[in-house]
């Protein structure tokens, strides 16, 4: 495999630098030269590398559900699970993200869709098709599941992956304001429910 080369390693550099940044402060709360100076970077190569904040924050979006979207194609792919107890693995690693204070693993979807949405419609977009490839990914586990029988929906398995991605993005959303664990024990007990599994 070849090396990557100081291009990518100084474009991704910045990216990685604004992980944490952004997930503490968001998206408008952190300036540029905060970020370049956590990278080491010169401003002149932010520029070289993305043409605008805006075009910066697309770029940070898509890289990190490439990212996601890796992590959970290999969570749905555990072996020797069935597919319900990978869907609550996934769960179960929101959660503990979530609830952590690292804000390097922070959910940028989570912190940044309503920063974002009414601001800019490239990031809006971007935000949007990482939460359909989760969706989608999350549809597809469920309709396996089903067949396998270690799971019972009573609706179509995209409809059903919808509705549990709005409820763990709305328990996300609830436990920022009441900073317990009280809205993910809610959402593992729903998700339950939904996917017709026991109680524990």
């Amino acid at each position: 495999m070849p090396r990557p080369n100081a291009h990518t390693d100084t474009r991704q550099e910045i990216l990685d630098t604004a992980y944490g940044l952004v997930g503490a402060k968001g998206f408008s709360g952190v300036g540029l030269n905060e970020i370049l100076a956590s990278a080491k970077v010169p401003k002149g190569s932010f520029y070289h590398y993305f043409g605008s904040k805006e075009a910066f924050g697309e770029a940070l979006l898509d890289d990190y559900f490439e990212s996601y979207l890796a992590d959970l194609d290999t969570t749905l792919a555990e072996p020797g699970l069935s597919h319900a107890e990978r869907l609550m693995n996934y769960w179960r690693k929101w959660q503990a993200t979530q609830g952590s204070v690292d804000y390097q693993r922070k959910c940028l979807a989570v912190k940044l869709a309503a920063e974002v949405s009414d601001l800019s419609e490239t990031m809006r977009l971007a935000l949007k098709g990482g939460t359909a490839g989760i969706i989608e990914r999350l549809a597809r586990a469920i309709e396996a599941g089903a067949a396998e029988g270690s799971l019972t929906v009573a609706g179509e398995p995209h409809e059903t992956a919808e509705t549990l991605y709005h409820v763990w993005l709305g328990a996300s959303l609830m436990a920022k304001i009441v900073r317990t664990d009280a809205p993910f024990e809610a959402a593992i007990a729903t998700t339950r429910q939904i996917l017709g599994l026991s109680s524990r």
